[in-house]
């Protein structure tokens, strides 16, 4: 019984060692739940066979009930015919039924207190798994919230107030940049336009400036 003993501390020790290095909580409880889950389901099994038992032992009861009313009435009626042996052989077996019916109440009543005790812990795995399991999901809401205000206040960090009018002059300074180049595509657009009409346009224009400076 020590070395069993001695056996469950080393294995309790582990396993607190092992919860303690644990990096996932929620993993945790998890486990828990399943284990806790499949405890309930031994539960009910036992309690299964127990009821089962139980009800065997009741019909046993029952039967033997009925062996010692049987054995008691054929005793009266062997006296009543004055046939002792018969009685006295009939009130035996009444006596070894009602030893044994004595010895199946005994152990009918056990069965009940164990029964009652094993429905009494199944009542309280339920509670403690309900418990566990609006834990759980507590844990996980409240390691999301955390989880997210933590890459809110990272980001808040590593952000710099002082960088944004920085960036918004280079940023100025591109647009800029486009809008002078497409000023000068404009300009070399419009002076090829120029240059590229026909010279009948050309001969018209000299006649106009013509008319103007003599006008003058």
């Amino acid at each position: 019984m020590g070395i069993f003993k001695r056996l469950k501390r080393i294995v309790t020790a582990d396993l607190h060692d092992w919860i303690d290095k644990c990096e996932d909580p929620i993993r945790m409880t998890k486990q828990y739940l399943r284990e806790l889950n499949e405890q309930i389901d031994n539960t009910l099994q036992a309690l299964a066979q127990q009821f089962a038992i139980q009800q065997r032992y009741e019909m046993l009861i029952h039967r033997t009930e009925e062996i010692v009313k049987k054995r008691e009435r054929q005793a009266k009626l062997a006296i009543e015919k004055e046939e002792e042996a018969i009685a006295k052989m009939a009130l035996q077996e009444k006596i070894s039924y009602e030893k044994k019916l004595e010895t199946y109440k005994q152990q009918y009543n056990t069965l009940i207190e164990k029964t009652t005790y094993l429905n009494e812990q199944l009542k309280k795995l339920k509670e403690k798994y309900e418990e566990l399991k609006i834990k759980h999901f507590d844990f996980i809401a409240r390691a999301h919230a955390a989880k997210a205000i933590t890459d809110v206040n990272t980001s808040l960090v590593s952000f710099n107030p002082e960088q944004i009018p920085k960036g918004f002059e280079r940023i100025e300074e591109h647009v800029r940049s486009l809008e002078a180049k497409a000023k000068a595509s404009t300009y070399v657009y419009e002076t090829q336009k120029t240059l590229s009409l026909p010279s009948v346009f050309h001969e018209e224009v000299e006649q106009e400036l013509a008319k103007l400076k003599a006008a003058k």
